[in-house]
């Protein structure tokens, strides 16, 4: 798993990480991944889109149930992970690396609500979902 110190995360277990340029990357928890068994299908926004913090984006799908996803934080998608078309299990294989769902140009700030990876941790084993 890779270092998380730069990830910041929601209660609906979206993760986003700054990369620089004003940019992040969005995608799920490794835990979120795990209560949803083998991801089948993803709803993603489109290029161009724009989101604020908190709105629904999308939905992602797996053997087990379909859950909606949210955007983390605020800004325009500048880009969405092509190889999730082919084969969206990236998400199980690797969520905070090649299954990350798309980049996005941010607006501001990142939320002060977003939780640091012990935090979300804590959060993760407490949550009954």
């Amino acid at each position: 798993m890779p270092e998380l110190d730069s990830y910041r995360f929601t209660r609906t277990h979206e993760w986003v990480c700054p990369q620089g340029q004003g940019e992040a990357l969005v995608g799920i928890s490794d835990h979120a991944q795990s209560q949803l068994g083998d991801v089948i299908f993803l709803e993603l926004p489109t290029v161009g889109a724009h989101l604020k913090a908190g709105d629904r984006l999308g939905a992602i799908e797996s053997v087990k149930a379909a859950s909606d996803l949210y955007s983390p934080a605020s800004g325009e998608v500048a880009e969405v992970n092509p190889a999730l078309t082919a084969t969206p299990e990236l998400v199980n294989q690797d969520p905070y690396q090649t299954g990350w769902l798309f980049r996005l140009k941010l607006e501001g700030d990142l939320p002060a609500g977003l939780m640091d990876a012990a935090a979300y941790d804590s959060y993760a084993q407490s949550d009954p979902h």
